[in-house]
């Protein structure tokens, strides 16, 4: 029998927490991925949310984004409830965010400035010169240069378009940014000027960060505090500087990558 995970001693780093999360329940049939789970990211804080592939990682942003339903629970943005939302207080909700999503996610057909313009132009707050402005603006926020505005991402090494994906991210300058696996694909020299890139532009632009990651060197990184998601639930949360003494067996085995412990790991012959 697995042994069963602890509760973590603490979630709340302070009482007015830009992203507030309680008992979020997400199902698909009889799989429950998220169960109960509780967390809060205070306002300008970069939390990262660390754990093993299938935890649901990526299902607890994809509730945040609204891009999946929750079965249950609560999710408050700057106090306001979003779950069951409906979509004009959705949109408004949405227009807090960015996004760098895993793999870059750039639109092969459209040239590096349109790329990291597309909301601006989509929600047509700027005119086609005027986007084109700002988007080499934020290029330039991540050591990219103006001539790299018309080339296509096909033409571009993969540091690179990681690079233009987040400057995408911040173009609409948002209150609070997502991460995907930032580091996902890089070799471990880019994986760390990403990381640099994300620490500086996050204070910069005085956005919230929430990243779901299982790279640790990027956890340790660009996390103010890091909490492993395990079994639906948050089972340990704290200061980065912390992670090394948590006292939880789950967290131990999974920032050391061992493969005895209390983590199963369902293997196929």
């Amino acid at each position: 029998m697995t042994e069963a995970a602890p509760a973590p001693d603490t979630i709340t780093p302070d009482a007015a927490a830009k992203i507030r999360i309680r008992g979020l329940r997400k199902r698909f049939g009889p799989k429950v991925v998220l169960d109960g789970l509780d967390l809060d990211v205070g306002d300008g804080e970069s939390v990262v949310v660390i754990g093993g592939s299938g935890t649901g990682k990526s299902v607890l942003l994809k509730c945040i984004l609204g891009i999946l339903d929750a079965n249950r629970g609560s999710i408050l943005i700057d106090g306001e409830e979003i779950v069951g939302a409906d979509a004009d207080r959705r949109e408004a909700i949405n227009r807090k965010f960015g996004m760098l999503f895993q793999g870059s996610a750039l639109f092969d057909s459209l040239p590096v400035w349109e790329n990291v313009a597309f909301g601006l132009l989509a929600r047509k707050r700027l005119g086609r010169g005027q986007a084109r402005d700002a988007a080499i603006d934020k290029l330039s926020h991540v050591g990219l240069t103006a001539d790299v505005a018309d080339l296509f991402p096909a033409e571009l090494s993969g540091g690179m378009q990681k690079r233009v994906a987040l400057a995408r991210a911040i173009a609409a300058d948002p209150e609070i940014i997502f991460f995907d696996e930032p580091t996902t694909g890089l070799d471990p020299i880019m994986a760390d000027v990403i990381n640099d890139l994300i620490v500086d532009i996050t204070r910069d632009v005085g956005a919230t960060a929430l990243s779901i990651t299982h790279d640790m060197a990027s956890a340790r990184k660009i996390a103010n505090r890091i909490a492993m998601l395990h079994e639906g639930k948050i089972i340990w949360a704290g200061p980065v500087a912390d992670i090394d003494r948590s006292g939880n067996a789950f967290v131990d085995q999974f920032i050391h990558g061992r493969a005895e412990g209390p983590i199963k790991m369902a293997v196929r012959a």
